[in-house]
């Protein structure tokens, strides 16, 4: 992996629209859990209980000592329980490129922290300007969208609102990534176009959120350009506690130069055996000419 109740406001001509979800594990116990995710009938209960009770140990290692629940059950009832995202198996296998959510204690969730507290300790502190984190590489294929989308989990795995732009408007993937329609978005909001519900709820974290692109446009250098986008992005960073955006790959123009100005900071990816040097010391060089300030370069070896 890498080194190192709802709501209404105006974006631009656009009403976005939010909606919470309540926590499914909030005060109740692992059992009640358990039981209502395997569907598990009173007998069973009882003899789960029973079993409990003759071994001294916990409702969940006896539910899996009598085969009634696997340790992936236990996982997902401990985190409902302790209000930490984490997917279903059907969500799994899904959205297989969530890591921080299919997998939250694995290896390469536990990398994805380590960067989050990077990165809280250099844009976050008390006292800073606010400002929206950009995930920039140099060419396609490096892993920005993957990782923007993890950091954006792992960002709302601390409870804060969090929301994820897809910024990508020559070849937007963060909708099929997350399973969400992609019908409205970021480019009906810059093209001035009144579209609701354009902002969506992440399946499985109660506090993401993620604006797709919607309707690819001819002209995404002069949206981005425009200063309809930094507004957006003003509003946005009022409105949520951590804004992560996806942005085009270098390679394909000025966008990304552009999209991290407006955010503030940016993020650079590289990826192993693919990204060159020269293309890394390009990229950043054009990131320090703006107004962003680079909070650091990240080793894909996913």
């Amino acid at each position: 992996m890498a080194k190192f109740r709802d709501s209404q406001f105006l974006a631009g001509t656009a009403t976005v629209e939010m909606h919470e979800e309540t926590v499914a594990g909030a005060d109740r116990s692992i059992g009640s859990i358990i039981s209502e995710t395997r569907h598990l009938g009173a007998e069973q209960v009882e003899k789960i209980l029973k079993h409990q009770r003759d071994k001294g140990v916990r409702f969940g290692e006896a539910a899996i000592s009598l085969g009634y629940a696997s340790v992936d059950d236990v996982m997902y009832a401990l985190s409902q329980q302790f209000h930490y995202p984490y997917a279903a198996q059907s969500q799994r296998q899904a959205n297989p490129e969530l890591v921080a959510l299919n997998k939250p204690f694995g290896v390469q969730a536990e990398s994805f922290r380590a960067i989050r507290s990077q990165i809280m300790m250099r844009l976050f502190n008390e006292g800073q300007v606010r400002r929206a984190i950009a995930v920039v590489s140099p060419d396609s294929g490096d892993g920005k969208t993957f990782f923007a989308a993890n950091l954006a989990i792992t960002l709302a795995q601390l409870g804060g609102r969090t929301l994820l732009v897809d910024a990508d408007l020559r070849g937007p993937r963060q909708h099929e990534v997350f399973g969400i329609p992609n019908n409205a978005g970021l480019s009906g909001i810059l093209s001035g176009r009144a579209e609701s519900k354009v902002i969506q709820q992440a399946p499985g974290v109660p506090s993401l959120f993620v604006l797709p692109v919607g309707i690819t446009p001819p002209n995404p250098l002069e949206l981005v350009e425009r200063p309809a986008f930094g507004l957006l992005i003003r509003e946005l960073l009022s409105k949520f506690d951590h804004v992560v955006v996806d942005t085009p790959a270098a390679i394909y123009g000025s966008d990304c130069g552009v999209i991290a100005a407006r955010c503030g900071a940016a993020l650079v990816v590289a990826r192993k055996d693919r990204s060159r040097v020269g293309d890394l010391e390009e990229l950043v060089a054009i990131l320090i000419e703006t107004s962003s300030k680079v909070v650091g370069a990240i080793y894909n070896e996913h």
